[in-house]
């Protein structure tokens, strides 16, 4: 059983309680990260992430955990609801304060009073603005400034003027965007001198869905996971048990590729994917905290054309038909 580490001090309760259910989850599968990622479609670092009570999963990723450790997915979703709402509060009052801390203060021009302090009679800064109603050095009312407004000369004033100009021109320069984007239906047009896109390899599909970043040839030797070929893309199509070790041909259509795996696996354990044309891959358990591992993908259009195979930490060898 992996061994957690403690979850951090500022959570809120109920936030804390769901990360450890989740957590407890996981060690009664007796599924490893990996293997929570790949029967998920979530990647390891998000559940990483999740289980570390650093990032609260998504409604989908709890529904996707529930299915593949045989829990009640409606049980689990109940009690991340109020987490949901905890962690969303916790969010607000972290922005709010930091947009609070990120407000400059208003700076003054030499001679001004700070914005908030009393106007004293007779100061160098109240002559030079000769505001009317305020005593100038020579204890005199001074008239207002000419050519403009009274305060017109001040520099906050100034600042003032030129961030409304600047917003009313940035308002303006949207709307004339958002009215070119309608008109053109949100289309451009590639300009002459625009290079041509790069064509995709040969092995590539260029309808893959969104998330999978392989198909075919280009996937042979990439890991499942990364290129989104795992998870709900991905099912079992042969599989066999040596000693208390499952091993299984994993196949992605999406991908046309194959890979294989090992669960209830042991250190040394190692697994290896064939098929007819494609160099073998190979993968092991490595951690001691760890149950399963599996390989890197093989090129294949028909599932039944991979194999996989595991030798045990003992010697002890077996193989899918």
């Amino acid at each position: 059983m992996p061994r957690w580490k403690a979850l951090p001090e500022e959570l809120d309760p109920q936030v804390r309680e769901f990360a450890g259910q989740l957590r407890r989850l996981v060690d009664h599968s007796g599924l490893s990260v990996f293997a929570v990622a790949d029967r998920t479609g979530y990647s390891k670092t998000s559940w990483e992430r999740y289980l570390a009570g650093r990032l609260l999963p998504p409604k989908g990723a709890v529904v996707a955990l529930a299915e593949a450790t045989g829990t009640d997915p409606v049980r689990l979703v109940a009690l991340w609801e109020p987490a949901e709402r905890a962690w969303s509060r916790t969010e607000m009052h972290h922005d709010m304060t930091t947009q609070a801390a990120r407000i400059p203060e208003v700076r003054t021009a030499p001679g001004e009073p700070q914005p908030g302090a009393a106007r004293t009679p007779g100061t160098a800064g109240e002559a030079r603005t000769g505001l009317p109603g305020t005593v100038g050095s020579a204890g005199e009312f001074g008239p207002p400034t000419a050519g403009g407004p009274p305060g017109a000369g001040r520099p906050d004033a100034q600042r003032r003027r030129r961030l409304v100009t600047f917003l009313a021109g940035l308002a303006g320069a949207l709307v004339v965007i958002g009215v070119a984007f309608l008109l053109t239906g949100g289309e451009g047009k590639e300009s002459a001198g625009a290079p041509a896109p790069a064509p995709t390899s040969a092995g590539a599909s260029t309808n893959l869905p969104a998330g999978v970043r392989c198909g075919g040839a280009d996937c042979t030797g990439k890991d499942p996971e990364k290129m989104g070929c795992g998870g709900t893309q991905a099912r079992s199509t042969a599989t066999a048990t040596v000693g208390t070790t499952l091993v299984e041909v994993r196949y992605s259509r999406t991908c046309g590729a194959a890979w294989a795996r090992i669960t209830r696996a042991a250190p040394g354990d190692t697994v290896e994917v064939s098929a007819s044309g494609s160099a073998r891959q190979t993968g092991s358990v490595t951690e001691a905290a760890d149950t399963d591992a599996y390989t890197p993908m093989v090129s294949v259009k028909d599932p039944a054309a991979a194999k996989a195979c595991v030798t045990l930490a003992s010697g002890r060898k077996g193989c899918t038909k």
